[in-house]
């Protein structure tokens, strides 16, 4: 993975986030949005932190996740495992730092507002941070590194 290739994935987390922060202001996991939602289901809680499932989310996800995929449609031969797994690793680092940024831009929260308390939809936290940046954060690493 290239230095490029990593700042690419910080600058359109940064992007991202500022626009999701515009999208759902000071209510966040589209908690307000006029979207579908499935709150309980055991996928949830075993895949998704126990959080709902959202119309917006599933496309927001699939939209980046085309992206972070899309050299492989113009640059014909690119596609490889290791350059599938990079991809998946910085998909995966996006949401991580784009969820991240989202509290410390959004003029509703900063980092002061990013606890437990006051974060509904991060139900698991460890050291400060929701578990699943330490998990995600792992095998984003793994990813790669690989």
């Amino acid at each position: 993975m290239s230095l490029a290739f990593l700042g690419f994935t910080l600058l359109a987390a940064l992007i991202f986030a500022k626009l999701e922060i515009e999208i759902e202001g000071e209510h966040g996991w589209a908690a307000k949005l006029p979207t579908w939602r499935v709150e309980k289901h055991f996928l949830l809680d075993l895949f998704f932190g126990s959080r709902p499932l959202t119309g917006y989310h599933v496309w927001a996800f699939l939209f980046v996740f085309f992206t972070f995929h899309m050299p492989f449609f113009f640059t014909p031969g690119s596609w490889t495992v290791r350059s599938e797994l990079h991809a998946v690793g910085a998909y995966t680092l996006f949401w991580i730092v784009e969820d991240a940024l989202w509290f410390v831009m959004n003029p509703h929260y900063g980092w002061k507002k990013f606890t437990r308390e006051n974060v509904w939809w991060h139900k698991r936290w460890v050291l400060g941070l929701p578990v699943d940046y330490w998990v995600l954060g792992t095998i984003s690493l793994a990813l790669l590194l690989a």
